[in-house]
């Protein structure tokens, strides 16, 4: 089980070949843009602009989705045509696709940029009802960074204990083991939800109840 020293700063990592270290996240951030797409895509066509707008802007990328210049959320004028819910769930999806693009071609974004998208992304899969699929080295990167800038009551659920995803091949801090899914851990500390990672069994006591 690997930790997370490559996605530590470069002071804290071994010395080695850093010539491909990057903190520029565009691409992973593209990715994950690129994955919302897919759950707008399975989403019911009358939701999905909704669920592409709050998207975007918990993301922080309405910018990034300007340029497009087509309307996400269906007019509220009384008087004009509705809208066909298939052709709004296709442009909102374009729209994301769109922005990817966007993103993977524009300024360079950090780890607070990708935070950013990872909840925003993890809150669209749970309210479109989709299971979230999210690379291991993103949920390392962003689990890592939560786990000194989350609340402090989600950052006191891990302190001095040894945080460990089960299925990501990665884990980070010293002491009794807490273990869980990339997923349930980032979710946990981005608090888009409220299952903590949990004591393994036989391991010595933490700071969570059972």
């Amino acid at each position: 089980m690997s930790d997370l020293g490559r996605f530590l700063p470069l002071s804290n990592r071994p010395r080695g070949d850093e010539s491909a270290v990057s903190t520029d996240r565009r691409e992973q951030i593209a990715d994950i843009v690129t994955a919302a797409a897919h759950v707008i895509g399975q989403s019911d066509p009358a939701h999905a602009p909704t669920l592409a707008v709050a998207f975007l802007a918990t993301a922080g990328l309405q910018k990034d989705a300007a340029p497009s210049g087509a309307p996400l959320a269906p007019t509220t004028d009384p008087a004009a045509p509705a809208a066909d819910p298939a052709v709004l769930a296709a442009v909102a999806e374009g729209t994301l696709a769109t922005v990817a693009e966007s993103v993977r071609a524009g300024r360079r974004r950090g780890a607070r940029h990708l935070v950013r998208a990872t909840r925003a992304y993890l809150v669209l899969a749970r309210d479109a009802d989709v299971a979230p699929q999210l690379d291991p080295a993103v949920t390392g990167a962003v689990a890592l960074t939560a786990s000194a800038t989350a609340p402090f009551a989600r950052r006191a659920a891990i302190a001095g204990h040894t945080v460990q995803a089960v299925d990501h091949g990665w884990q980070f801090g010293r002491g009794p083991l807490l273990t869980g899914t990339g997923v349930q851990i980032v979710s946990f500390l981005l608090g888009v939800t409220d299952e903590p990672p949990r004591r393994s069994a036989g391991a010595a006591p933490g700071t969570l109840e059972q």
